[in-house]
């Protein structure tokens, strides 16, 4: 049986890239890139902006995939922030909607990365799938709006609310953890929140928790996509320096009132058992660290 067909969204971003490695061990894959290349040159790829409808059905007749990954996007608050909210939409809202049509018109199952902070992040701690939803910023509003396109759409879709994703970016990508990570190994002190409460999980799990996913006969499922742990940045920053061995004087403790223009997501921690059900196994948060640390070694 010839190995499923998987089209990669997004497959310069940061978790993107960890998805070409993973997927194509497992699939035949095509990633997509759009002014960033990244790893995807060392994979079957094509450039194409995610907004150009006419180039996406293309891509979609050529490739005919059974599966499309989608994580292509407007990717976190502050990039949100610099643009306009007709932008966002356009590519956030309409592109994933556009996405949905193709994937229902070619027969393709859909994974969509959604993001945990849609919930409402005042209602308490490890949230369940059908937690309120109270969306505080244009990013986290536009990831909803995307996650209800979807189910308009198709009914073969998998949605994922994606958890605060660690570990070492590929280049030119990086993220908090390594910048924290690279600024403790050089004697500098580091600013974290410690009134935040998330369930973080490494960009390597990420991916082979993907694959994982795929392989399983799963569709109409919302799935909450993280770790098992409930932690704020300011105690990940914790594990690190005992892990490196590091003065946790560098660690400086701040909260979300002192950064203007941050929303105010208290606690978007998620309860991660219907992932568990599926057949997925956490590593546990030091060890998942622990493993990231030796990429930096």
């Amino acid at each position: 049986m010839p190995p499923l067909k998987v089209l990669i969204t997004g497959g310069s971003g940061l978790l993107g890239q960890y998805l070409n490695i993973e997927f194509s061990k497992h699939f035949d894959i095509l990633t997509l890139n759009n002014s960033v290349i990244g790893n995807v040159k060392s994979f079957n790829n094509q450039s194409v902006d995610i907004t150009d409808f006419r180039k996406l059905k293309i891509i979609f007749e050529g490739f005919r995939p059974d599966v499309v990954f989608h994580t292509a996007g407007i990717s976190n608050v502050q990039i949100a922030d610099t643009l306009t909210p007709s932008e966002v939409f356009n590519i956030n809202v309409k592109s994933t909607e556009n996405i949905a049509q193709l994937c229902d018109k070619f027969n393709s199952k859909l994974f969509y990365t959604s993001t945990d902070l849609v919930y409402a992040g005042y209602r308490g701690s490890m949230l369940k799938e059908e937690s309120k939803l109270i969306p505080l910023s244009l990013y986290a509003e536009t990831k909803l709006m995307g996650e209800i396109k979807i189910q308009e759409t198709l009914g073969n879709f998998v949605i994922l609310r994606t958890a605060l994703l660690f570990g070492y970016g590929l280049p030119p990508r990086t993220n908090f953890f390594q910048q924290m990570v690279i600024d403790l190994k050089g004697g500098k002190v580091v600013n974290l929140f410690t009134d935040q409460f998330r369930t973080p999980l490494s960009l390597a799990e990420a991916a082979s928790f993907s694959v994982e996913l795929i392989k399983r006969n799963i569709s109409g499922e919302i799935i909450n996509f993280g770790g098992a742990e409930r932690i704020s940045r300011y105690e990940l920053g914790e594990m690190v320096c005992e892990l490196l061995k590091i003065d946790k004087q560098l660690l400086n403790p701040i909260t979300m009132d002192q950064i203007p223009g941050v929303p105010i997501v208290t606690d978007v921690s998620m309860d991660t058992s219907k992932l568990r059900s599926f057949g997925i196994k956490q590593l546990s948060l030091q060890k998942s660290i622990q493993n990231v640390l030796s990429q930096f070694n």
